[in-house]
């Protein structure tokens, strides 16, 4: 699981206070196998939360092309294994954390993945256009700012884009799906497991809107 020593906004600070300790995990998923490094100040210490993994078990398989979204990449087991799924496709990995973009890249290379590249959120071009994103997401930071970054992101969908959300039931899943409801988001919940929902998010409205 994640380092229970640290509070939750302590993966959101830009440069991680703590010492940085390695280690090296397998996450393994029905049709691959990741080699991880993951490290303290990182979401998910141990590599492969529960949340992340009902996401990666339950989508369906990721766009073979166009630029594909990590959004809250952490060491970058999602980026991984989407961009192994399409190889063919741009996966962006984005993060606040430096640790963790570093993690990213040495995750992507390391598993023989070349087409992952790692940005904090202002380094992104605002013009890119994803066919999907994916994310576990940041839920404590607070709703009025996860949903203020989720609407920023989601905005970013391809007009056929889809996005998938894991939140955990007890933090307010439900809540969050009402409320992306309310900004003419439209919201299916895919399946729920192990107390965690996984949501299939989109953009119905036109191109246009977004100017």
């Amino acid at each position: 699981m994640a380092d229970r020593q640290l509070p939750p906004a302590h993966y959101f600070n830009p440069e991680p206070a703590v010492a940085t300790n390695p280690r090296t995990v397998t996450v393994r998923l029905p049709d691959q196998a990741i080699q991880l490094q993951t490290d303290r100040g990182v979401f998910s210490l141990a590599g492969l939360d529960p949340g992340t993994e009902v996401l990666l078990r339950g989508i369906p398989t990721p766009p073979a092309g166009g630029a594909l979204l990590d959004l809250g990449c952490g060491h970058g087991v999602i980026a991984v294994a989407i961009a192994r799924r399409a190889p063919g496709a741009r996966v962006v990995a984005v993060d606040v954390n430096s640790r963790a973009l570093e993690l990213t890249r040495t995750n992507a290379a390391a598993n023989g993945v070349e087409n992952v590249e790692a940005h904090r959120p202002d380094e992104v071009d605002p013009g890119l256009r994803f066919a999907a994103i994916y994310s576990n997401p940041p839920i404590r930071v607070g709703r009025g700012p996860l949903l203020d970054l989720l609407s920023a992101w989601l905005a970013r969908l391809e007009p056929d884009g889809h996005a998938y959300l894991v939140v955990q039931r007890h933090l307010g899943a439900d809540s969050l799906a009402e409320r992306l409801l309310t900004q003419g988001f439209d919201v299916v919940r895919m399946r729920s497991k192990r107390g965690y929902r996984l949501l299939d998010v989109r953009d119905p409205r036109p191109a246009s809107h977004h100017g």
